[in-house]
């Protein structure tokens, strides 16, 4: 019975995080949901283990809430950053094309 209460308590924070969406979830979002869960999970064990296993839940789901969402935003943010750096990549691979392209040209030209 006392992990049902675990259940039903990580069961209402996922979907608060999901329902908060408006589209898919973001890789903050995503940290936040499972350190809440997780959270919650272990503070229920180590609650039941002293008695109050609805307090270790809900300790254990806040401190895992707040856990997950910053490690969530680290990992966001190093996305971002491959984004931007694949960005300039493709740019930059666009630009030597474009410059081998003339100075074949340019060759072409020279031999006639």
């Amino acid at each position: 019975m006392k992990y049902i209460g675990v259940i039903l308590i990580g069961v209402l924070l996922l979907s608060s995080v999901a329902g908060c969406s408006g589209g898919a979830l973001t890789t903050r979002e995503k940290g936040a949901g499972i350190g809440a869960l997780g959270g919650a999970a272990a503070g229920g064990i180590i609650g039941a283990a002293v008695g109050h296993p609805g307090a270790g839940a809900a300790i254990g789901g806040a401190l895992g809430l707040g856990a997950g969402a910053l490690v969530g935003d680290q990992m966001q943010g190093q996305e971002q950053k491959q984004t931007e750096q694949q960005r300039q990549i493709d740019a930059n691979q666009a630009e030597l094309d474009r410059q081998r392209r003339d100075l074949e040209r340019l060759r072409r030209q020279g031999e006639y």
